[in-house]
């Protein structure tokens, strides 16, 4: 047994400030491996909960998740709170967002910070916080901070205890008004793919690890008996190993058949592996949301995205004879983005039917470059990227035409926030809207033709698609 030095805690505290409406596995994973070593370890989720001064004032270690943009503005001003409170607490900031920040990070008061796989290395910051060693130890250069191979790990069960209930979380809305609870995990970290826009691609580089099933499987059973009735797979693409990913969901329809989950999966695999989709279907998948980004392929050349328009209206074409629920995604404002090209991806999400299968969100998303981006390894991304501001954390770009600014502002002002179960209507103002914006006559609405209802969850946002800080209203 170690012998703690005077003034030494064994206190560890970590904080999700946002992720997307789940309960945070950010937390819930690392908890697990500090609890068995023993390590007193609380844990706050300021989207559900209250920050609790006193915890982060005796703390001997401070651990901000940072797995998204969103979410690490939101951490800027916690972090300085919890430096100025607790002068002596060793704080760390880990996941995708804090390697790509991590000079801001330290001009906040942060010590360490840490990327991919960041279970291990953080369970050994924390020992050396409980070994009272806390003076004089250099900034860590993590995993993270520059790709390489990251370590494989033998993960934990996560440990749930002392986060909100998960029906406090995003919900399941299905046809009939029912209402599901949602439980969130992962069965994989990484991407084998390295599209230029995306944020896991600076931190992986193109590496993939998977959470081992007995472990994933685990994790879903506890969920459940805490009351989840669907699950969400959080894998940046669930087919990047798809024996891996088929195995679990066939273990899991067998011990909960009546449990559903979603999953995401890149466009270029729901072609590649198209024979494994009625095994989804199966197995009680409802809807798969796919990355598509957008239907230009200069642009989608441009973002590396491994797919073509051609391939898009195959999956679709593909998913609805599988009798899987396709739930494609776009960033609709980029820097090439054209009034009549805006006006073109509507006609073509009504022209396909899938109306009821974009969250309104997703039409007014505008491209964000962060910090580390591949996209600034593209001579005219770089030509168009002002500064970087540290304040919104991107590399600011205004539009060549100012006709189309306006229109994604008063789109997104037209969006906000709304959940509606009928998106036709909101649809139908922003496609009247634009197409009198480009002067192009709107294409009659046309009632569904498969008529079915769309699962939704309560939390649209989805990877690029992050609402800003000031959208948001933490307890």
């Amino acid at each position: 047994m170690s012998v703690l030095l005077p003034g030494a805690t064994t206190a560890a505290l970590l904080i999700s400030t946002y992720e997307l409406g789940h309960q945070p596995f950010g937390l819930a994973s690392p908890a697990a491996w500090l609890r068995r070593e023993g390590i007193e370890t609380s844990l706050i989720d300021l989207a559900r909960q209250k920050f609790d001064e006193s915890l982060a004032r005796s703390a001997g270690l401070v651990a901000f998740h940072l797995p998204m943009h969103t979410a690490t503005r939101l951490a800027a001003p916690l972090i300085r709170r919890v430096r100025s409170i607790n002068q002596t607490a060793r704080i760390c900031a880990y996941g995708l967002y804090a390697p790509l920040n991590a000079d801001w990070l330290r001009s906040l008061g942060v010590d360490d910070v840490l990327g991919g796989e960041f279970e291990e290395e953080l369970t050994s910051i924390a020992r050396e916080v409980c070994h009272g060693r806390r003076l004089g130890l250099p900034a860590r250069e993590t995993p993270g901070a520059s790709p390489h191979n990251l370590p494989r790990l033998r993960f934990l069960v996560p440990d749930r205890s002392g986060l909100p209930p998960l029906a406090r979380y995003s919900s399941l809305h299905l046809d009939g008004g029912e209402v599901r609870v949602v439980g969130y995990t992962e069965a994989s970290r990484g991407c084998r793919h390295l599209c230029r826009h995306c944020p896991v691609v600076p931190v992986y580089n193109g590496q993939f690890r998977v959470v081992q099933p007995e472990v994933v499987l685990a994790d879903i059973a506890a969920q459940v008996a805490a009351g989840a009735q669907h699950i969400t797979f959080g894998d940046p693409d669930f087919f990047n190993g798809p024996t891996h990913a088929l195995r679990i969901v066939e273990a899991l329809h067998l011990a909960h058949p009546e449990l559903t989950y979603d999953v995401t999966i890149k466009v270029e695999h729901l072609l590649r592996h198209r024979d494994r989709l009625a095994g989804l279907r199966d197995t009680g998948c409802l809807f798969v949301t796919s990355a598509v980004e957008s239907i230009d392929d200069r642009v989608l050349t441009v973002l590396d995205k491994g797919h073509t328009r051609l391939d898009f209206l195959e999956a679709v074409a593909l998913c609805s004879q599988a009798g899987v629920i396709l739930v494609p995604t776009f960033v609709a404002f980029h820097p090439w983005t054209t009034l009549g090209g805006y006006c073109q991806l509507l006609d073509l999400i009504e022209e396909l039917d899938l109306v009821d299968h974009v969250a309104p969100i997703q039409l007014a998303i505008r491209l964000l470059i962060p910090e580390g981006s591949r996209l600034l390894q593209v001579d005219e991304v770089r030509r168009i990227a002002g500064a970087f501001d540290a304040k919104t954390l991107t590399y600011r770009w205004v539009h060549a035409d100012p006709r189309v600014d306006r229109l994604q502002g008063d789109i997104a002002s037209m969006v906000g926030a709304q959940l509606v179960s009928d998106r036709r209507p909101l649809f139908a103002g922003i496609s009247a809207l634009a197409h009198d914006r480009t002067g192009l006559p709107r294409p009659v609405q046309r009632p569904s033709v498969t008529g079915r209802f769309v699962p939704y969850l309560d939390e649209p946002w989805y990877c690029c698609a992050e609402p800003n800080p000031e959208q948001l209203t933490l307890v």
